[in-house]
């Protein structure tokens, strides 16, 4: 293990314990589910899918910046620009990228298959923030290695950019009471509340908020929805079809991708 992912994993750490500790203390929903099995299987998820990219792919994200910026390869290094606006347009770019990512994993029904185990969640908390099948992993990883390259994104950029899009998603999935917090956060970040419109069984409400980071993808491509149509702690989340807590352990996310109906 590299420097970096030492501190992407101690930072993810301290994220998710936070979280975990602020959703005891302000809950904004009752679970509906035991929250023990759910946590491991998602966990273990994430864990697998860590495995995935190590062992599959000959180089990680960050390694793909910094080839791309020794050969000056990429759209950013076309230029001479500035280091710090270099940095923020970087993290822009890659957060763009990933709102469109994650709008095609909706879009087509080959992806939606793998991405749908991210939605079979039927509670949301920290630990769904890391909820994602291992080949969504994988093409993930795949898909922001060859955008650091073509954006000429800066290593440091992606190095910053990859510890904050684990620490969100930790965050903007967590079942935490913000209350009036929440109007003023969500003009510079994904809330939780303004995340769990995204999770609801309702394809109106889940194709949108896609965003991770920022609001703002959302609010200027028209995929931005305030509130769901039903109060944040009674509204449904999850899948129809998939609402068995005891057909949602981990061997049946694993396999879900490659069932007839998934």
């Amino acid at each position: 293990m590299n420097n970096f992912d030492r501190i992407r994993l101690g930072v993810s750490l301290g994220v998710l314990l936070a979280c975990a500790a602020a959703e005891r203390l302000l809950p904004r929903r009752v679970p509906t589910a035991p929250a023990g099995p759910r946590w491991a299987a998602n966990l273990t998820l994430a864990a697998m899918g860590s495995l995935a990219v190590r062992l599959l792919l000959p180089i990680t994200v960050v390694e793909a910046a910094y080839r791309a910026e020794a050969v000056q390869f990429g759209l950013l290094n076309r230029w001479s620009i500035y280091f710090p606006l270099k940095f923020v347009l970087s993290l822009l770019l890659l957060d763009l990228l990933i709102y469109f990512q994650h709008r095609l994993f909706h879009w087509s029904p080959a992806l939606w298959r793998l991405h749908a185990v991210h939605h079979t969640d039927l509670d949301l908390d920290a630990s769904s923030g890391v909820r994602f099948h291992p080949g969504e992993i994988l093409l993930s990883a795949v898909v922001k290695m060859a955008g650091v390259a073509l954006l000429g994104a800066h290593f440091l950029a992606v190095v910053a950019f990859e510890i904050i899009l684990n620490a969100t998603s930790l965050f903007n999935h967590a079942n935490i009471r913000l209350g009036p917090l929440d109007a003023l956060l969500r003009l510079v970040v994904v809330t939780p509340d303004m995340h769990r419109v995204h999770h609801s069984p309702s394809r109106e409400e889940t194709d949108s908020n896609f965003g991770f980071n920022v609001p703002w993808w959302d609010r200027l491509f028209g995929t931005y929805r305030a509130q769901p149509r039903q109060p944040h702690e009674t509204m449904a989340l999850g899948l129809d079809g998939a609402r068995d807590p005891e057909k949602l352990d981990l061997f049946a996310l694993l396999g879900r991708p490659f069932k007839r109906a998934a």
